[in-house]
C-alpha cells in the first residue's frame, strides 16, 4: 500500500499552494523605498572598439540620477571565473578580463556599455537612447573552427589566440586508444552537433540592490540558485566587500535550468551603483535581454570514432570536441565540456580505452555555460548516436548491441577517472521493454503505414554524475569552490523545526520533499517542519542548487545535523525516564526505553530543552540545534534507458512523437510524483532540443533568434504523455539517503531518442540517412529524405 507520509510517499507540494494563486514572493515583487531604476544600453554590433562615449545628453535628461560606463568599474574586479582548467600541456588555460561593464572594447551582441540610474525606468530608457556611443566595428568571429585558424580575428588582442584551451583526457590513454582503432575490426565514425540553446526560465533574471549606510551594509535581492556563491564571487573577486557586510537574497525563483547559477554583471552593478547613489537600484530583465545576456547551453561540434572487435564488444571510443566558450567565460563554463563531459563518456558500457579531446574557444557571442545537464547530455548524445549507427553498420539490434557491452559488475572503474558505485543497467532496459511495448512496434508501424506516415523507434541509454564532489579532488581538477553543503537543524520549544539548507529550491519541491526526510527520522508530521532557504543571513553555508545535488549532498547534510539533533534529544530523553541513553529509541514521535512501556513524546523532550527545569546540566547544555557540513565521497550514478517512437510525414518532414518511455535508476526515491514530475520537464526540454530549439547567429554575430518569433520552444502539443518508472533503484552506497539525483535526467536522455528514432523512421522507408543534426525541423528532415 502507497505510503502517505514520510519517505516514499506522494506527498503534494506545498509550495504550489502560494505558486497557484499568485502568493508567491519573486525578487520582481521587491520594491524598496526610494528605489531607483537601471537600464542598460547594450551593444547592437558583436565586435568593436569603443573609440568614446558622451553622455552630455543623456545626463541632463529628466530623472537622471547617473550614467555609469566601464571606467567606473576599473578599480574594482572584473566578474570571476569558478573553474580552472589545465590544457593537455599542462598550462592553464587563457582567462581573460570580464568586465562588468563593456570597457575598451565590445565583445558581443548584448554586452552591457552603459547603465543608466533615473527616477523610472522609463527615464532610464529614454536617457539611454541619448548616449552617443562612437565605435570602430570590426570583423566578428563566430564559427568556432574558424576562430581557431591562423590569422583569425582575436577576441581579446592580450591573449595570444581565441584557444582557450585544448584538453586531453586521458592523455595517458591517447596512444593506446588511437592504436586500438588502427587494429579494430570495425570503426564507426559520426560528425555531429550539439545546438547552441537558451535557456528560458519562466521568470526572466532580476536584480535589487541596497546599501545602508549606518552599517555599511550591501544587500543584493537576485534570482539565483546559489546565493552564497553568489556573496563569495562578488563579494571577493569583484566589488571587495567582506561577506558579513553582504547579503544576498533570492526569494521564490521561477525557474533557472542552470542560467541562474552564475554571476552576472547585473548582479555586480546593482549592488555596486545602490552605494554610488545612495538609493536602492532595481533591474528587471526583459525577455529581449534574456536573449543576449543569460548564458546560453551546450554548442558544441564533435567527431566521435567507436571501435569494435569481430564480435561486435566495444574495444576504444576517440572524440574530438569544438566547446564554444563565447566572448568570457562564465562562472563554471571550463568546467561543462570537460570535467563534467569527459568523465561520463564510458556511458553504460565496460569500454576499456577511450580518450576525449576537447578544445574550447573565444568567439564573438554570449558566453556559454551549464545548461540542464551539463556536459552529460553532450557525453551520452555523441556516445548513443555512434552506438545507434554501429549496430546499423553492423546489421545488429541497437538494443542487443548496448545489453552485450553493458557494465554489469559493481563498483566499476571506467577508464575516464570515475567509478560506479552502483547499477543495473540490464534492469532498467528490461522494464524500458516491458512499459514501451517494444514487443508491440512492428504491429504499430504497420498501423502507421497504413495512413502513409514512417514510424520509428529510438532507443537510448544515459549515465550521468551528480552531486559534483568530493570537494578535494574537484579542487585538483580546477574547482575554485568547494563542493559541499550544510544544514542546521533548529528544534523550536514546543517541538516544530525550522531547517536551514544551503541548497535553493527554484521548481524542484525542496519545501515538500525535505521535510519528509525530516518526518520519517523524527516521526513528527510533516507540517510541523519548515524550510528555510535562500538567504545567506539566516543559513551557515551553502553551495546551491545545480547538477541534481539537493538531497544527495544538502540532503544529507540535512540528515548528519537532525542526527545530532536526535542523539542530544535522546540523552534528554534518558535523563526524563531516568534510563540510559543507550537504550533510548525514537519512533513516531515518542522516546521509549526498550523492552519497556516507559515513554515520552518528542514535544516534552523539546520542552525541557527550552525549559531546563528537569535537565541533566552537568552533561549538556540547554537548547536544541545543531549544524552539519556534508562533504560527498563520491560522485552519484543514475542511470536508466528510454525509448521513443514518432511518426514522420514523408510529404513534410514533420516529426511528432507518438510514445516516449522512460525507466530510470535514481536510487531511493523520497516523493515519487515529484520525481516524476522532474523527468517529465527534462523530456519536454530535451524533446525541445532534438525537434525544435536553436540558437542562431550570422557571420556578423548577429543572434538571429533573439525571441520567441523565432525561437521556437517547445508547446504541449509538441510533447506526448510519457511512460515514466522508477522502480529499478540501486541505492546509492556513500551517502545516509541512498538517493543519486533525478533533476537532470530527463534533458540528457531524450535527444538521443529522438533522433535515432527519427533516423529509423527514414530507414525503414529505405533512405540512406544515417544522421540529421538538431534540431530534427520538418526542412531538415525533408532535405535529408530528398538525399
Amino acid at each position: 500500500m502507497p505510503k502517505d507520509h514520510g519517505i516514499g510517499a506522494s506527498t503534494k507540494r506545498r509550495e504550489d499552494i502560494r505558486f497557484l494563486t499568485g502568493a508567491g514572493h519573486y525578487t520582481d515583487d521587491i520594491n524598496v523605498y526610494g528605489q531607483a531604476y537601471v537600464h542598460f544600453l547594450r551593444a547592437d554590433v558583436a565586435h568593436a572598439t569603443i573609440d568614446s562615449i558622451d553622455l552630455a545628453d543623456a545626463a541632463n535628461m529628466p530623472g537622471v540620477i547617473r550614467i555609469f560606463t566601464g571606467a567606473d568599474f576599473e578599480p574594482v574586479g572584473g566578474l570571476p571565473c569558478g573553474w580552472q582548467v589545465t590544457d593537455r600541456h599542462g598550462d592553464p588555460m587563457q582567462e581573460p578580463k570580464h568586465p562588468v561593464l563593456a570597457h575598451g572594447k565590445i565583445r558581443h551582441v548584448g554586452e552591457p556599455v552603459c547603465a543608466v540610474v533615473a527616477e523610472t525606468l522609463a527615464q532610464a530608457r529614454d536617457a539611454a537612447e541619448a548616449i552617443v556611443l562612437n565605435l570602430t566595428e570590426l570583423p566578428a568571429v563566430v564559427d568556432m573552427k574558424a576562430a581557431v585558424a591562423d590569422g583569425a580575428t582575436k577576441v581579446h588582442d592580450d591573449l595570444p589566440g581565441n584557444l582557450c584551451y585544448d584538453w586531453g583526457f586521458v592523455e595517458d590513454n591517447k596512444d593506446a586508444v588511437d592504436q586500438a582503432i588502427k587494429d579494430a575490426a570495425h570503426v564507426t565514425t559520426l560528425e555531429l552537433v550539439n545546438n547552441r540553446l537558451i535557456a528560458n526560465p519562466m521568470e526572466p533574471r532580476v536584480a535589487v540592490g541596497e546599501y545602508s549606510r549606518s552599517d555599511d551594509m550591501h544587500t543584493l535581492h537576485t534570482t539565483s540558485q546559489n546565493p552564497h556563491v553568489i556573496r563569495l564571487l562578488m563579494g571577493a573577486f569583484v566589488l571587495n566587500i567582506p561577506e558579513h557586510k553582504l547579503r544576498v537574497v533570492a526569494p521564490d525563483v521561477g525557474g533557472g535550468f542552470g542560467t541562474k547559477i552564475f554571476h552576472y554583471a547585473e548582479e555586480a552593478f546593482c549592488t555596486f551603483a545602490a552605494k554610488a547613489v545612495n538609493r536602492p537600484v532595481k533591474w528587471t530583465s526583459t525577455r529581449s535581454e534574456a536573449f543576449m545576456s543569460d548564458a546560453h547551453g551546450r554548442d558544441h561540434v564533435t567527431k566521435i570514432e567507436l571501435a569494435m572487435d569481430a564480435e561486435n564488444n566495444f574495444t576504444a571510443l576517440r572524440t574530438e570536441t569544438y566547446a564554444n566558450m563565447g566572448a568570457y567565460l562564465s562562472t563554471f563554463a571550463p568546467s561543462v565540456p570537460t570535467w563534467l563531459h569527459g568523465t561520463l563518456m564510458a556511458g553504460n558500457y565496460k569500454t576499456p580505452l577511450i580518450y576525449v579531446n576537447v578544445k574550447a574557444v573565444f568567439t564573438n557571442t554570449v558566453p556559454v555555460d551549464a545548461y540542464r545537464g551539463a556536459g552529460r547530455p553532450e557525453a551520452t548524445y555523441q556516445l548513443e548516436r555512434v552506438i545507434d549507427m554501429a549496430a546499423r553498420d553492423r546489421g545488429v539490434d541497437p538494443i542487443a548491441l548496448r545489453r552485450q557491452n553493458f557494465v554489469t559488475e559493481f563498483p566499476y572503474a571506467t577508464p575516464v577517472a570515475v567509478e560506479y558505485d552502483t547499477g543495473d543497467y540490464e534492469a532498467t532496459m528490461a522494464k524500458l521493454e516491458e512499459i514501451a511495448d517494444i514487443a508491440g512496434f512492428a504491429a504499430r508501424r504497420a498501423e502507421s503505414e497504413k495512413k502513409g506516415l514512417l514510424r520509428g523507434l529510438g532507443v537510448n541509454c544515459y549515465i550521468e554524475a551528480c552531486g559534483i564532489a568530493p570537494s578535494n579532488l574537484v579542487g585538483q581538477l580546477g574547482a575554485r569552490a568547494g563542493l559541499y553543503d550544510a544544514a542546521t537543524v533548529r528544534v523550536n520549544a514546543t517541538g516544530s523545526i525550522s531547517v536551514m539548507v544551503g541548497a535553493h529550491s527554484h521548481g524542484q519541491g525542496h519545501e515538500t520533499s525535505f521535510p519528509q526526510v525530516i518526518s520519517e527520522m523524527i516521526g513528527i508530521p510533516e507540517d510541523q517542519i519548515d524550510i528555510v532557504h535562500g538567504d545567506t543571513s539566516k543559513i551557515p553555508f551553502g553551495m546551491g542548487t545545480y547538477g541534481s545535488r539537493s538531497l544527495a549532498v544538502c540532503g544529507s547534510a540535512m540528515v548528519r545535523a537532525a542526527e545530532k539533533v536526535i542523539n542530544k534529544a535522546k540523552k534528554i530523553a534518558a535523563h526524563l525516564l531516568e534510563a540510559s541513553d543507550a537504550d533510548i529509541e525514537l519512533k513516531d514521535g515518542q522516546f521509549t526505553v526498550a523492552g519497556t512501556d516507559k515513554s515520552v513524546a518528542w514535544g516534552d523532550v523539546t520542552l525541557a530543552a527550552y525549559v531546563p527545569h528537569n535537565y541533566p546540566l552537568e552533561d549538556i547544555e540547554p537548547g536544541l540545534e545543531e549544524t552539519a557540513f556534508y562533504d560527498p565521497a563520491n560522485f552519484t550514478y543514475p542511470a536508466g534507458a528510454y525509448a521513443c517512437e514518432v511518426e514522420v510525414d514523408p510529404e513534410t518532414g514533420k516529426v511528432t512523437i507518438e510514445r516516449f518511455s522512460a525507466a530510470d535508476d535514481f536510487g531511493n526515491v523520497i516523493n515519487p510524483m515529484i520525481v516524476s514530475g522532474q523527468v517529465h520537464g527534462g523530456i519536454a526540454q530535451g524533446v525541445g532540443q532534438a525537434l525544435l530549439e536553436a540558437c542562431a547567429y550570422d557571420e556578423d554575430g548577429q543572434l538571429l533568434s533573439a525571441s520567441y518569433m523565432d525561437y521556437a520552444m517547445p508547446r504541449a502539443n509538441d510533447v506526448p504523455f510519457y511512460t515514466v518508472d522508477h522502480s529499478c533503484q540501486t541505492p546509492c552506497t556513500h551517502n545516509p539517503l541512498g538517493v543519486k539525483g533525478c533533476g537532470e535526467a530527463g534533458a540528457i536522455g531524450s535527444p538521443p531518442s529522438v533522433v535515432n528514432a527519427v533516423i529509423d523512421a527514414l530507414q525503414s522507408a529505405g533512405k540512406p540517412v544515417t544522421h540529421i543534426d538538431m534540431p530534427l525541423t520538418p526542412s531538415r528532415v525533408w532535405a535529408a529524405m530528398q538525399g
